[in-house]
């Protein structure tokens, strides 16, 4: 159950159902909001459910996506997927195809979308600040006339997730600026790094 509490009631001093005091938790959409502001109209329009030429760009050039899934009860996994540029096959402009390279046979991802369809994938480009976010529902393929073109070194995937696209849009490279993700001098190295 989530632990919510009415902040205007409570005030910066109340204490959460799970005793965080001090803790001011969000109680509600319109408070979140109100803290937020309104969207910019570009920041919603630029929202498609068709791939356009510049996402295909992208999904071509990068080597490298994350996948979200969650199973029915909400519990979340974030998987990284990737392989040389261009390894999610485009099906047409509302539908992609990542194959399924050998791993750690968990197949956490696969699991959750068996009982939930519901994923996104977040692609990035080395070096790049685009950032593309797409939104859809997924399906768990064996085998379809399309795996050949995903064979790479001779191994024809096993598998497929095949997204059908709900939205696709270029995200903020905000986060990607501020971290310096891409800048060597900022990355840690050594023993302080983990």
């Amino acid at each position: 159950m989530p632990h919510t509490i009415d902040t205007a009631a409570k005030g910066p001093d109340a204490v959460t159902e799970d005793g965080e005091e001090g803790w001011v938790e969000l109680g509600s959409s319109a408070e979140l909001r109100e803290l937020l502001g309104e969207p910019w109209p570009i920041v919603i329009e630029k929202v498609h459910d068709r791939l356009a030429d510049q996402d295909r760009d992208i999904i071509a050039r990068s080597p490298f996506c994350l996948l979200a899934t969650s199973d029915s009860r909400g519990n979340c996994d974030v998987s990284p997927r990737g392989d040389t540029a261009g390894f999610t096959h485009v099906i047409d402009s509302g539908t992609l195809a990542l194959p399924d390279r050998p791993g750690n046979r968990r197949g956490d991802s696969f699991h959750n979308i068996l009982d939930n369809p519901h994923a996104g994938l977040l692609y990035l480009i080395p070096g790049s600040k685009e950032v593309l976010r797409v939104n859809g529902r997924a399906r768990i393929l064996t085998d379809a006339p399309f795996f050949d073109a995903m064979t790479v070194k001779g191994q024809r995937p096993t598998l497929a997730l095949v997204l059908e696209i709900d939205e696709i849009y270029l995200h903020c490279p905000a986060s990607l600026r501020r971290s310096g993700v891409w800048d060597p001098e900022s990355w840690l190295t050594g023993p302080t790094a983990g």
